[in-house]
């Protein structure tokens, strides 16, 4: 696989920062990582958007144009990449692009609910500061699940360390939490709720025992069938979710030209 460091294109295995920077050192900086399939990257406007509220959020420097260009110049190494792109800015002022293989990702995932509290000074950012997220994921892994979901000390269910969460309670309709909830304005989440499928409301932890479905939603993942949280079992797919499914792979395959 290739990189691209501060504007040259070289093997990832040459990429190397240098060891002061602070996006190494504290976890200072922006990240974002984008699905590509066949050389087509999905959403790259957003997430450029996106990266650059962050690193506005977090008062770093960010060259947009810069880290566009690398962008440019990384997916042209490899024309038929399928996988992902992870693009990093630190606060150092570093420039990092990364081609990936996509993660093995299993059929379908056992969630455990984890007690989560965020801090302000992070919302909307989408940071290199991610010892909490890993260290949800470890914890969920430790108990025998795939993955957390992460819920206030007073109940209300958010999201997963990385992913968006959606479920149906009543059987009839998908509803994933409001970012008021404070939670990760997610492309993916931007998408799905475009398809006029889902539908925005708080979900306390109690209703769990009342979903009928789950999923969880991410670029990588795209829909994630949710076979259980914590003891409650749950068919992976359900039938909203495969409805919700099929438009998204609809929506990103004429976004990409056919090519997903």
């Amino acid at each position: 696989m290739l990189a691209i460091l501060n504007g040259k294109v070289l093997p990832t295995e040459e990429a190397m920062v240098p060891a002061t920077d602070v996006g190494l050192l504290r976890g200072d900086g922006v990240f974002e990582v984008i699905r590509v399939y066949n050389g087509v990257p999905f959403a790259l406007e957003e997430h450029f958007d996106r990266m650059e509220r962050s690193a506005a959020n977090l008062q770093v420097q960010f060259d947009r144009a810069a880290i566009e260009s690398d962008t440019a110049d990384l997916l042209a190494s490899t024309p038929d990449h399928d996988g992902c792109l992870r693009l990093v800015s630190t606060g150092g002022g570093t420039r990092i692009g990364f081609l990936e293989a996509l993660p093995p990702i299993p059929p379908s995932i056992k969630l455990t609910t984890l007690p989560y509290h965020s801090t302000i000074l992070l919302d909307g950012v989408k940071s290199l500061s991610y010892a909490a997220n890993m260290l949800a994921t470890r914890i969920a892994v430790g108990r025998g699940a795939g993955e957390s979901l992460l819920v206030t000390e007073g109940g209300t269910v958010l999201e997963g360390p990385r992913q968006s969460f959606v479920c149906s309670i009543d059987g009839e309709r998908l509803i994933t939490p409001p970012l008021s909830d404070r939670v990760l304005d997610s492309i993916t989440r931007r998408t799905l709720l475009a398809t006029g499928l889902l539908d925005e409301r708080s979900i306390h932890v109690d209703e769990i025992p009342q979903m009928k479905e789950a999923f969880l939603a991410s670029t990588l993942r795209e829909v994630h069938p949710v076979s259980a949280i914590d003891d409650v079992e749950l068919p992976a797919p359900g039938p909203l979710s495969q409805a919700i499914d099929t438009v998204l792979r609809a929506t990103i395959a004429e976004a990409v030209g056919g090519s997903a």
